[in-house]
């Protein structure tokens, strides 16, 4: 060890030597003005960049809901044929839950298929104070709404939706479409698809193929999306089944009418 000293001491020097070369006008120090000018710039783009992202919308985050929201839900449904109860318990409990618990208690709602239920707390929603039209929430809604085939509420949801100037991308308006097609709900789906076609959004071609395929049942109405499809994507082939495929799909309405 006493040997390795004199080496270790000989070396120290050469270290401060080559850093202390360094020229001075080389170096670029960060004065309080560059520094502060950097941090606004990534506060800039860290809020520009993430308020645009869909993973901040809390319809789309996970919803774990809790004890609290378990006993709501449960309530909830054995309230719901005393419209004076029911009320009363909405305004003293489920006004009261906290913003996690509130959604989840809807997502659960929603997957239970509780229709009434649901357009109840869906009012409760827009009435918080933290609420924000949401493109996800409104998606739920219709979603749910179109596999209980439920006309005025979703008449009602999507005029609300318009009077809070809600835009869907191109690829949700065509899972919406879809989704009434698949419920057998033709009319209600061709509404949606107008307003898809007012959309200052670019069209897109996998959204026009998803609402053709869901067109299949019925024939005439798809003979019209296929138009306006080829119209906008001229390059494209549309795939036409066969004609007998037409008959059993419309066999198979009647029989499920």
């Amino acid at each position: 060890m006493l040997r390795l000293v004199p080496n270790l001491l000989r070396r120290a020097p050469n270290r401060v030597t080559r850093t202390a070369t360094i020229p001075f006008h080389l170096s670029s120090p960060i004065t309080f003005f560059d520094r502060d000018q950097l941090q606004q710039q990534s506060l800039f783009r860290f809020i520009t960049g993430s308020a645009s992202s869909p993973s901040l919308s809390i319809w789309r985050r996970k919803k774990e809901m809790g004890k609290e929201g378990l006993i709501v839900v449960k309530e909830l449904k054995r309230l719901q044929s005393n419209l004076i109860r029911l009320d009363r318990f909405i305004s003293s409990h489920v006004s009261r839950l906290l913003k996690s618990d509130l959604v989840a208690v809807l997502v659960e709602l929603q997957r239970q298929k509780q229709v009434f239920l649901c357009m109840k707390l869906y009012n409760v929603v827009r009435k918080e104070v933290w609420y924000r039209p949401d493109m996800f929430f409104y998606r739920d809604m219709l979603m749910m709404l179109s596999k209980n085939k439920k006309v005025e509420e979703t008449k009602q949801v999507w005029q609300d939706l318009k009077r809070e100037e809600v835009l869907f991308d191109q690829h949700t308006f065509g899972d919406i479409i879809r989704a009434y097609l698949d419920n057998g709900m033709p009319s209600e789906a061709m509404d949606i698809y107008r307003e898809m076609r007012q959309s200052p959004d670019r069209p897109l071609s996998l959204p026009f193929r998803v609402i053709l395929k869901g067109l299949i049942p019925y024939p005439e109405l798809r003979e019209q999306i296929k138009d306006d499809f080829l119209e906008l994507f001229p390059d494209m082939i549309v795939y036409d089944p066969p004609e007998d495929l037409f008959e059993e799909d419309e066999d198979r309405k009647r029989e499920y009418d």
